[in-house]
Order: structure tokens, then sequence, then C-alpha cells
């Protein structure tokens, strides 16, 4: 189990009230869950890819600890053009995906 991080931009009020029930909302539209499961991140990813596709407004980022992934950490977004970690002479940068 592993620190999930969820930050949400301009998106429909349920999304926080949802995410209020699975995770701490420690800032305004920012969410984290310092031990959950790979199972729940991706029940609560499902989620909120549905709500999503329903209703395409705003953005959603979803930041937890894999290591076999650059840097340790696996990225997923919604809205916004979409991310990955890239490693480039030694330094890790974020590469958007158009």
């Amino acid at each position: 189990m592993a620190l999930v991080v969820i930050v949400t931009r301009d998106v429909a009020y349920r999304y926080r009230g949802f995410l209020a029930s699975v995770m701490l909302e420690v800032a305004p539209t920012v969410y984290i869950s310092p031990r959950m499961s790979p199972a729940v991140r991706g029940r609560v990813w499902d989620t909120l890819s549905d709500w999503y596709s329903a209703e395409p407004q705003g953005s959603v980022v979803v930041v937890w600890r894999d290591l076999n992934e650059t840097g340790g950490v696996g990225i997923k977004t919604l809205g916004e053009p979409p991310k990955e970690l890239v490693e480039v002479d030694g330094l890790w940068l974020v590469r958007r995906m158009v």
C-alpha cells in the first residue's frame, strides 16, 4: 500500500464528496490517502473516469508511488493532456503528451 494524492480542478461537486468519503482532504481539492491499496486506487480511478467521460469538465490528477515507473511515481490524468515522467541526463522531467 502506498501514498496516493489526487488533485482536482473545475470538476463537478460530486467528485469532492466522493473523494472526501475515501480520502483525507488536506486542502481544497487536494486529497491524500497514506495507505491505499492498488485495488482501491483502481476502483476510485474507474469511478472518476466514468464520471469524467459522462461530463468532461476540469481535470483530475492522480499520483502514487510506483517503483516500476520512472522516478518511482505513477501518474494518471483526466482532462489536461496526459503527462509522463521521463529521465533525461539524470533529471526527472514531466512530458506533456499532445
